[in-house]
C-alpha cells in the first residue's frame, strides 16, 4: 500500500494548555501517551493513503506548567519537562524552547524555520501537519501551499480564520479530544451526522475480527435494550452508557473496529432497526419520532450578530437560546464530572427535550468559548449559568477584536443583550 510522506511540528506549550483549558484529563493523557493518538492520526482519512511519519518534532518549554489537582485535591504544579521522556519513546525528536520574554517561547519561529528548510532537503514531505492555533504561522501556511504541499492544522482552540481558511484539512478542539480518547472523529465537523449512507457489509464483518469477547458483550448489552425498549432510544445516550459499562474495550478498539457507535449497530443486523441521526427504533414495535424543530431564518439575527456569525461562525440561534443553553451546562457541571464528548451529547439531549434544537457542535462552541473565557465547566466548584454566559461572550468579543472587528458601544450591548450576558440571576427576556 503506497502512503503520504509526511511531517509533525507540535508546539506542545500551545496544544496541551489549549487542551488543559477544556479537559485537564485528556490533556495529562494527550501528553502522557502520544503514540497511541499518533497512530490514530496516522490513518485519519487523506487523498492519498495512510501518513508514514518520516519526521516528527516536539518544541516544548521544560520549565512551563500549569496548576494541576492532585488526587488529594491539592493544587501543585505540574512542569511539562515530565511528559518529555514519552514523547522521546513514541519517536519524537523533542526540542527545548525556554521563554525569551514573559509570555512567548521559541517554537512558533523555530517550527517556522524548521518547516521551511524541510521543503529544501532531498525527501520529498507531502504533508506539513502543524499542531498548533498561534495564527502567526499563517505565513507558513501560505508558504508550504505555494510549494503544492498539503497542510493540516490541529488546534485546540478556535484559530484565527486566515489561519484555517488555507489549511488543506483542519482538526478542532472536539476532534482533537475524540482523537486522543479513541472516539470516532468526525471530519466533516457534523457531530449530530453518525451514520454512513454508503456503509460497506463487508468491512463491518471484517472489523470484528479479533475483538470476540467485548464485542460479544457489546451485543448483549444493546440486544436487551434495544428488545425492552418502549419507545426510540437516543444514540448519545445508548452511547454514553455502553462507555460506562463496557469500558477502556470501547476506546481501545474505536467502536470494535468499527470506527463509530453507529457502525457497531448495523453490524448487530437488529430486526426491524431503523437510525436516524440521533434516534434508533424498532419499526414493527415503535411509532417514528417526529423530524427536529428547523431553525429560524437568517435574517431572524441582529447585524452585530450576523457579522459574528459570518466571520467568528457564532451558531445563528435565536436569542431566548442562550439562557437555555447556559443552564443545561451549569446542570451538566454540577451531576457530572466533565468530559466533552459526553457533555454535548447530554446537552444537546436535554435541549431537544425542551423544544430546542441544538446541535452538539454549537454546544461545543459555547463549551470552548467559556473555558476560554475563564469558566472551565470541569471548575470546582461548577459554574453557574450566569457565569458561563458571562465568559463565553467576554470570548466572544475577545476573538472579535483580535479578528479586527470593530463595534460601536450600542453593538456591543446589543451582542451581550442577545448572548444574555448579564451579571443578574435572570436575563431579561428569559423565557
Amino acid at each position: 500500500m503506497g502512503h503520504v510522506r509526511a511531517a509533525l511540528y507540535l508546539d506542545f506549550d500551545n496544544v496541551f494548555g489549549g487542551l488543559y483549558k477544556l479537559d485537564p484529563e485528556v490533556a495529562v493523557q494527550f501528553a502522557s501517551d502520544p503514540g497511541a493518538w499518533l497512530r490514530r492520526l496516522a490513518t485519519m482519512p487523506t487523498t492519498d493513503a495512510p501518513r508514514r511519519w518520516l519526521l516528527l518534532r516536539c518544541y516544548l518549554n521544560p520549565a512551563g506548567w500549569v496548576y494541576h489537582s492532585d488526587p488529594a485535591g491539592e493544587q501543585t504544579r505540574l512542569f511539562f519537562s515530565k511528559f518529555r521522556p514519552w514523547f522521546v519513546r513514541a519517536g519524537f525528536e523533542v526540542i527545548d524552547c525556554p521563554r525569551y520574554s514573559g509570555t512567548k517561547n521559541a517554537a512558533d519561529i523555530r517550527i517556522v524555520v524548521d518547516a521551511v528548510d524541510a521543503l529544501s532537503v532531498d525527501t520529498r514531505y507531502d504533508e506539513f501537519v502543524i499542531a498548533s492555533g498561534d495564527s502567526d504561522m499563517t505565513p507558513l501556511l501560505q508558504r508550504l501551499r505555494r510549494s503544492d504541499r498539503r497542510t493540516m492544522i490541529v488546534s485546540p482552540a478556535d484559530a484565527a480564520e486566515a489561519f484555517t481558511a488555507i489549511a488543506d484539512q483542519v482538526l478542532d478542539s472536539h476532534q482533537l479530544l475524540a482523537l486522543v480518547q479513541g472516539e470516532s472523529v468526525d471530519l466533516d465537523g457534523d457531530a449530530d451526522n453518525e451514520v454512513d449512507a454508503e456503509f460497506d457489509e463487508r468491512v463491518v464483518h471484517a472489523a470484528a475480527a479479533g475483538q470476540s469477547e467485548a464485542y460479544d458483550a457489546f451485543r448483549a448489552v444493546v440486544t436487551r435494550e434495544y428488545n425492552e425498549a418502549l419507545e426510540p432510544l437516543n444514540m448519545a445516550s445508548l452511547a454514553s452508557r455502553l462507555r460506562t459499562q463496557l469500558g477502556r474495550s470501547v476506546s481501545d478498539s474505536n467502536w470494535f473496529g468499527f470506527g463509530s457507535f453507529a457502525r457497531a449497530m448495523v453490524s448487530l443486523d437488529l430486526p426491524n432497526l431503523q437510525m436516524s441521526q440521533h434516534l434508533l427504533w424498532d419499526t414493527s414495535r415503535h411509532l417514528a419520532p417526529e423530524p427536529a424543530a428547523t431553525l429560524p431564518q437568517r435574517s431572524a439575527l441582529p447585524e452585530p450578530i450576523e457579522r459574528l456569525a459570518d466571520q467568528l461562525d457564532l451558531p445563528r440561534l435565536p436569542q431566548s437560546w442562550w439562557p437555555a443553553i447556559y443552564q443545561t451546562l451549569s446542570d451538566y457541571a454540577h451531576s457530572h464530572r466533565f468530559n466533552l464528548t459526553q457533555c454535548t451529547g447530554w446537552s444537546r439531549d436535554q435541549l431537544r427535550d425542551q423544544g430546542l434544537p441544538v446541535s452538539r457542535g454549537a454546544v461545543g462552541f459555547v463549551v470552548r468559548g467559556a473555558s476560554f473565557g475563564g469558566c472551565p465547566l470541569h471548575r470546582q466548584p461548577p459554574p453557574t449559568r450566569v457565569e458561563i454566559g458571562e465568559a463565553f461572550a467576554s470570548n466572544v468579543l475577545s476573538r472579535a477584536e483580535a479578528a479586527e472587528m470593530t463595534f460601536s458601544d450600542d453593538e456591543i450591548t446589543t451582542i451581550r443583550t442577545w448572548l444574555g450576558a448579564f451579571s443578574d440571576s435572570e436575563p431579561p427576556f428569559a423565557s
